[in-house]
Parts: structure tokens; sequence; C-alpha cells
């Protein structure tokens, strides 16, 4: 692949780093920021007039900007999935900013596309969300906790949908909405499971209409999706005015543009609606924008910042949340489908300890040397290989390798890359940053001078919502069937009357197996899939479709995260891994 070259003399290392191994948060600190401005004037040739600086290290580009960029050349795009998700961990945002340091150190113009890390597992069970090792994306205490604001505009606007829509009741209700049938529910960007169902409206007549109700996480609002999915200021307001919040009594939709709500909600997003730009430890540019669960909404950055990145640059990595059973099955079927976008490359990340997990060995005896469980477990990696294949995809495998991998056990996952007919590429980005994953950087270059894939799609637009589902069970989970509940199916039928057939499905599911059952590791069969509830996005363009257990709004663990974080006596934040 011809490109524009990015001379060497642009890429630093950080020698002044503490040790791989120390933790993230003490890697990050240690690392030399560059000023964004000229960062990215002189990476990317942004003028500084097109950013809006907030501090001197992070920075939104100006919308006027992204319009001047439509017509420019696009670069190449590269989707980064991975096997299913155990609590050994996976590492596939760290390989995402990994392999673009290391494209980087190779000499070719590429940046990174990330999501913004949700505060509610930053202070549950996974901690930050910015890499890890010597590859993250810095500020790194700033991108977990607030970073630009964007979460907080999306659960305002959230917000204002809901308290308009309530104040319609109050006051007369005009529009005679059905209090019995709004589907719209409450956000906060935190687990809170004590909130999951709710009453709204006690206390007497001037406290509003009672009702039942409820909370999601922020990222799985309709709101947060439809920020992701839209392509400029006008298609965002469009599309919230395009959400369905419940219906009349005679059954009929009511939208928020119904209740007059969406210009407001517009300005409140306006802002936010700019991609986030910042570095590397490696002082490579990233954008860092829109934050859905994979396991509960379509779980990619937003389609503004992959293509405003894909004109500014050669290559572009970006990820798609968990296992490529939902992450990447979403990045195609749902933001390919309705942008336009394809990849001309896909990773697909893997490592020894999570193919330990997958054939059967416990957390606490991952340490001790097992390439006979290795091989075991890469049948959930043959299953991610051959559910790539099926879109006409075929991956590269990135083993993310850790310290005490052996050498035995990294050559059972390459005996089985070659079996079936992939590269494999061992990248030691978290213990040596970019210099550490040029191979990686080579095998994808390499992918993408083979040219780019036809990728087809799982399923066509006019099939029926049900067999969408029953095609993504069946071909990607290895499902025998699928089971609807009753109220599900009625509302399957109901979307359907309503003109809402031609749009994807997104699968709300646990994301630790192919199955709705979190216990079924590897690659199992024959299960069903069991979808409880239906909900309909209008203004984001899916139907979600919740299965087994799956909550929308998570619950803290016994011991969450935020019981170690804190602030030392000098004002540092400690405990965010």
């Amino acid at each position: 692949m011809q490109g524009r070259a990015v001379p060497v003399t642009r890429i630093m290392t950080q020698d002044n780093l503490p040790p791989p191994g120390a933790p993230d948060i003490e890697i990050a600190r240690a690392a030399t920021m560059k000023s964004i401005l000229p960062l990215a004037e002189e990476r990317l040739g942004i003028p500084p007039e097109a950013l809006v600086p907030y501090g001197h290290h992070k920075a939104k580009l100006s919308l006027d900007y992204i319009s001047s960029l439509k017509g420019k050349p696009k670069g190449k795009l590269v989707l980064v999935t991975a096997v299913t998700p155990t609590p050994a961990g996976e590492g596939k945002t760290t390989t995402s900013v990994g392999l673009n340091d290391g494209l980087n150190k190779i000499g070719v113009n590429s940046m990174v596309c990330l999501r913004e890390p949700s505060l509610g597992p930053c202070f549950g069970m996974k901690g930050g969300a910015a890499g890890g090792g010597r590859a993250q994306v810095i500020p790194m205490e700033d991108i977990n906790l607030h970073f630009n604001g964007d979460f907080h505009a999306i659960t305002s606007a959230h917000a204002l949908l809901s308290a308009m829509l309530d104040n319609h009741l109050q006051w007369g209700n005009e529009l005679d909405i059905d209090p019995r049938r709004i589907s719209w529910r409450r956000v906060v960007d935190m687990n809170d499971r004590a909130l999951r169902n709710i009453n709204v409206g006690l206390g007497g007549p001037t406290h509003g209409v009672p009702r039942e109700t409820g909370f999601d996480i922020t990222v799985a609002s309709e709101i947060m999706a439809i920020f992701c999915l839209a392509t400029d200021i006008a298609d965002l307001q469009k599309r919230i005015g395009d959400i369905i919040v419940g219906r009349k009594r005679d059954k009929t939709p009511v939208t928020a543009r119904d209740l007059g709500a969406d210009g407001a909600m517009a300005v409140l997003l306006k802002d936010a609606l700019q991609p986030n730009l910042v570095q590397s430890i490696e002082h490579n540019p990233a954008f860092i924008h829109g934050g859905p669960f994979a396991n509960i909404a379509h779980g990619c950055n937003s389609v503004m910042a992959t293509q405003t990145a894909l004109a500014l640059s050669d290559v572009v990595v970006t990820e798609a949340g968990f296992g490529a059973d939902l992450g990447a099955e979403k990045f195609l079927d749902i933001k390919c489908r309705q942008s336009g976008l394809r990849p001309d490359a896909v990773v697909l990340v893997c490592t020894v300890r999570a193919m330990k997990m997958q054939g059967g060995i416990p957390k606490n005896d991952l340490a001790a040397p097992n390439a006979s469980a290795v091989e075991s477990g890469c049948v959930n990696l043959k299953r991610h290989i051959s559910n790539l294949k099926k879109f006409g995809i075929t991956p590269v495998v990135a083993l993310n390798h850790f310290v005490k991998d052996t050498d035995e056990e990294v050559a059972v996952v390459g005996r089985i890359c070659e079996e079936q007919g992939v590269r494999m590429a061992v990248s030691k980005h978290w213990e040596k940053g970019g210099e550490g994953a040029t191979d990686l950087a080579s095998s994808v270059m390499a992918q993408l001078d083979k040219g780019s894939p036809e990728v087809e799609l799982l399923y066509p637009d006019d099939m029926p919502l049900v067999t969408k589902i029953e095609t993504v069970a069946k071909e990607l989970y290895g499902a025998a069937d699928i089971s609807i509940s009753a109220t599900a199916g009625r509302n399957l039928k109901e979307f359907e009357q309503l003109g809402f057939g031609h749009v994807p499905v997104c699968i709300a599911k646990t994301q630790y197996s192919f199955s709705s059952d979190p216990t079924l590791s590897g690659a199992p069969e024959g299960h069903t899939l069991e979808v409880r509830e239906a909900r309909l996005s209008a203004g984001a363009g899916f139907v979600v479709a919740v299965c087994g257990d799956l909550m929308t709004m998570p619950g803290l663990p016994r011991k969450p995260s935020a019981l170690n974080i804190g602030l030392d006596e000098e004002g540092q934040i400690v405990g965010l891994a």
C-alpha cells in the first residue's frame, strides 16, 4: 500500500517511563505529553483555529473544519476486534493503541479511533479503558473520568426528553399519550441496580402523573447510539426527532419531535458532537469519541470521528467492543450498513491466557504453562475466525503477548492460525509500546496490500426482524434455535407494522459467551438464544433484542473498583487501573 509516510524523527520513545508491570496510571502520568495544537498541525495538518482546546493536551475538532474535509481522499480502515472476553483480559483497546503506534513506527501515517470510557465500568469492575502498559492514550485520568463532558451532554439531553415527556402529561396531555405505553426510560452514567425499576410522579397532583419507569446506563441510551451514527448536526437532530418515546391511546407512536424536544436536545449535544483529539504515549494522534457498549448497544466509536480520521491519515485503526460476535458483527451490520464504511482489514485479538480460560483453566491457575489447555480453548478463536470469514473477511490474528507466555503455548496458537489460513503476529506493545507492535503492523500492511475484501453483510434489509435475529444466532452464535417471549414477539410484529422491518437488529446479550448463558465457554453449539424483550430505536435505526438475563443497567460487584480509587496527600488520583 502506498501512502504518505511519516518521518521516523516524528516518532518519539519515552525511556523515562516506569518499567512494564507498573500501574497504568503511573506509566501514563510519567509520560511527557506534547501540546495538542502544534501536534495536530504537525501530524495531521490541522490549523490551530480548527481546534477547540480543553487545556493543553485535549481538543475538539470543529464541525466547520470537518465539513471542509468532504471530498478528500480516504485512507484504509482497520477494525480491531477480539475473541470472547474472559476475566484474564484480551487487551483490545491496548492492542488498537499499540498497533497504531507500531504503524507509525514503521513509517505509516496512521491514527486510532476509540470509544470513550463509561464511568460505570471505571468505578465498577473493569477499571479504566485507555489502553495499558506502554500502549495507552493520554491524559489517562481525564479520558477515564468525565473527559470533555460528552457523556454528561448525552445524559442531559436524554434527561431533557424525559422531563419534557412527563411535563406534557402534567399539563393536560394534548397528544393523548398513554402513560402505560411509555417506552422512554431515564439514564445515568453509573452502575446502579436500585434504579432499574422505579415509580415517578408520586406525592400528589403537583408532582406529576404517577407511572412506572426505570433507568438504563448512559451508554445504553438511544441518544448515545444516535450520537455515534450521525453524520453531521442536521442528521443528529433529525434522528433525535425520530425517537419514539411511547404510544398514544390509539396506539400510534409519539416522537421527540411531537414533544418539541428535538431542537433543545440538539443544542445540548452540539459541542459534544465535535470529535475529541488526544495522543498516545508515543505522541501519535487519537480520536476518542462516543461510547456505546457492545453487549447492550452497537459498541463502536462515532461515524464522524472515523470518517474524519480517514480524511486525515492513510490508515485508521478503530475498535469494536467485546468479542467479534458482538462488536464486529454490529460494526458491520449496523455501523457499516448505515454509514457506507467498510473495513479494509480486520485484526482479531487473542491471548494465551484467554485461550487457557476458554479451555477450562481457572483464572488463579493461568500462570502455570499449559499448552494442552491453550489448544482446547482455541476452539473459541476458530469460531471467531470462521464467523469473520462469513462476512468475506480473513482476519489477522494479533496474539497480545503476556510476559509469562511460553514459546510452546504461543506456537500452539500460531499452528492453529496457520491451519485456519490466517496470519498471526505476536505483539508486545504492552511491554514495549510501538516497537513491540511492528511485526503486527507489518502483517496488517501486508494484508492491506492484498486489497480490500468484498465485505458481505450477514443479512439483507428486507429480511423479517425475527429471521434476522435467528440468522445471527445460528450463523454466529452456534445456536440451534431462538426462543422469543410473547411480549417480544408482539413488539417485533408491531415494529414491522410501523415501517421498521428493514432496520438491522442489535442483539443485547452477555459478552462472556456465544450463547445467552455466560457460563457456556469455548464455542457452544445447539443452545437456544432466549429473547425476552424487544426495543425499537427508531432514531438510531435499529431494533434491540434483549437476551437472557442481560441488564441494560449494570450493578456494581461486591467489591467495586471505586473502593480502590482516591486521592493521595498530593492530590493525585490513585487506584485508577
